[in-house]
C-alpha cells in the first residue's frame, strides 16, 4: 500500500527552555506499495520525526501523511512499527510475547498463540517459544520484535534502525532474514539506518535526508540484483555516490544554523494543519 507525506513540515516546542524547532521542512516524499525503502542521513536530520509521522504518533505542522489516498491521523491497524529498542515485557515467554498484539485486538487465547507460533517458525525462533526475552541474545530478540508486528499483518512496516545496536555480524544476519520477510510477504517497508552498506543491500530505493530543517536531499532507484554484492564494482560505484552526497550534507549541516521558531508560530502552524 502507497505511503505518502504531501509537503510535510513539523515543528517541536522545547519545554525546557521554550523554544521551537523546525525539524521537517516541505517534505514530499511517496514510498510505493510493496518497495522497500531505505532511509539515511546524519543525526538530526528527522528520519525518525517522518517515521514517527508515517506511523500516526505525530500530526504533521503543515501538510499530510496519507496511506492508500486516506490521510494517517493517528496510530493505524495496517501501519507496524519496530523500534531500536525491542519493548519485550519480560515476564512473558517468547510466544506470548509474539501473541501479545493479537490478544489485544481481541483474539481467542488459543487462534493467538497458534498464529504466533506461525510466525516465530519464519523467523526460525520456534524452538524459544517458552524462553523468557532475557535467554535471548540482543539479535533474537529482535528478531521476536519483528514477528509481533508481522503477526498482525500490517501493510507498511515501519523500522527505526532496528539492528543499530547488533554488533556488524549479527546485523548482516538480520539483514539477510529482514530481506526475506519482505520478499516473501508482498509488504511495503521503510527502513531507517545510519549504515550505507545495509541500506545498499535491502533497499530497492535509497532517499538520503539534509539537515537544518530535515528535507530530502537526493533519492537513487536500486535496481542491482539480489543477492547484493558490495564488492562488485556497481555497488562500490553507488555507495561511493551516496557518501559523497552525504559528505555535501555535512558540510551543509556546518554552514546551515538549526532553523529554530517562536512558540507562537508554532501554534500557529499546529492550527492550519
Amino acid at each position: 500500500m502507497r505511503l505518502q507525506f504531501e509537503n510535510v513540515s513539523k515543528a517541536f516546542v522545547d519545554p525546557a527552555n521554550g523554544k521551537g524547532l523546525l525539524a521537517l521542512r516541505n517534505v514530499d516524499l511517496t514510498v510505493e506499495d510493496g518497495e522497500f525503502l531505505c532511509v539515511v542521513g546524519p543525526s538530526g536530520c528527522g528520519k525518525s520525526t517522518l517515521l514517527n509521522l508515517a506511523a500516526g504518533f505525530e500530526r504533521p505542522s503543515r501538510g499530510r501523511v496519507t496511506l492508500g489516498g486516506e490521510e494517517v491521523t493517528g496510530p493505524h491497524p495496517r501501519i507496524g512499527m519496530v523500534f531500536q529498542e525491542q519493548s519485550l515485557f519480560p515476564w512473558l515467554s517468547v510466544l506470548d510475547n509474539v501473541a501479545f498484539g493479537l490478544r489485544n485486538r481481541g483474539r481467542p487465547r488459543d487462534e493467538a498463540r497458534e498464529r504466533a507460533r506461525e510466525m516465530l517458525e519464519k523467523v526460525d525462533l520456534a524452538k524459544f517459544e517458552k524462553a523468557r526475552p532475557s535467554a535471548l541474545s540482543g539479535g533474537m530478540r529482535q528478531k521476536v520484535a519483528i514477528a509481533r508486528t508481522l503477526v498482525l499483518e500490517p501493510e507498511v512496516l515501519l523500522l527505526d534502525e532496528p539492528f543499530g545496536a547488533l554488533d556488524e555480524q549479527g546485523r548482516k544476519h538480520l539483514d539477510l532474514e529482514l530481506l526475506k520477510l519482505w520478499e516473501g510477504g508482498g509488504r511495503t517497508f521503510m527502513f531507517i539506518t545510519h549504515n550505507i552498506e545495509e541500506a545498499i543491500v535491502l533497499g530497492s530505493r535509497i532517499v538520503l535526508m539534509g539537515t537544518n530543517p530535515g528535507h530530502v536531499h537526493r533519492q537513487w532507484k536500486v535496481g542491482l540484483p539480489r543477492p547484493r554484492n558490495l564488492f562488485r564494482e556497481d555497488e562500490v560505484g553507488l555507495r561511493r555516490d551516496i557518501s559523497c552526497s552525504l559528505q555535501d550534507v555535512l558540510a551543509e549541516c556546518g554552514c546551515r544554523r538549526t532553523e529554530l521558531l517562536a512558540p507562537i508560530e508554532i501554534k500557529e502552524m499546529n492550527k492550519k494543519a
